[in-house]
């Protein structure tokens, strides 16, 4: 049993709409732990995106832990639970989104991306990462740099150190520059 109703990818997309902003969206591909998606849940709502997505299986589900996690931002962020995520990224580039994926191996930094416009931002799972389907559809791959021995962060902290530099770079007084 969901701990809340799923939203519909139609439905995020007119929350953005509704608040005058460009769509700022989270994808996870395969996050199965449920106090990582409550986590990252909460550093959604926290840094203003517009949705999370989930995938319909071989994934954690809206369930109390991932309620619990959240710390009441599961009440105020809404999740879409998507059946396929490369149609899914089909459907938002189609609505004028930028996807791309967040990948350790990639060349190019997170900061060299404009995160300005609608952009939506996809996340491998504790285990395998992002599918190589799901990444091949992207615009894009970056990685956050890494200074020391590890290859890579846990996803609940690469989704907020991704998604805070687009709260920075969108902040309004960046913006009038």
């Amino acid at each position: 049993m969901a701990a809340k109703p799923y939203s519909s990818t139609a439905d995020v997309l007119e929350s953005a709409r509704q608040r005058g902003e460009a769509p700022f969206l989270v994808i996870l591909d395969g996050v199965e732990d449920p106090q990582n998606l409550g986590a990252i849940i909460r550093t959604a709502e926290a840094a203003g995106a517009h949705g999370v997505f989930v995938p319909e299986r071989r994934a954690a589900g809206l369930t109390s832990v991932v309620a619990k996690t959240s710390a009441g931002a599961l009440e105020h962020m809404l999740v879409a639970r998507v059946v396929n995520l490369s149609r899914l990224i089909e459907d938002l580039k189609e609505a004028g989104l930028w996807i791309y994926a967040v990948e350790p191996s990639a060349p190019q930094e997170f900061t060299a991306i404009d995160m300005t416009g609608p952009i939506a931002f996809v996340f491998g799972g504790e285990a395998g990462g992002i599918r190589q389907g799901v990444a091949q559809k992207c615009d894009g791959l970056f990685r956050i740099p890494m200074k020391g021995k590890v290859e890579s962060l846990n996803v609940s902290a690469a989704v907020a150190v991704t998604l805070f530099e687009g709260v920075r770079q969108r902040s309004p007084e960046r913006q009038a520059r």
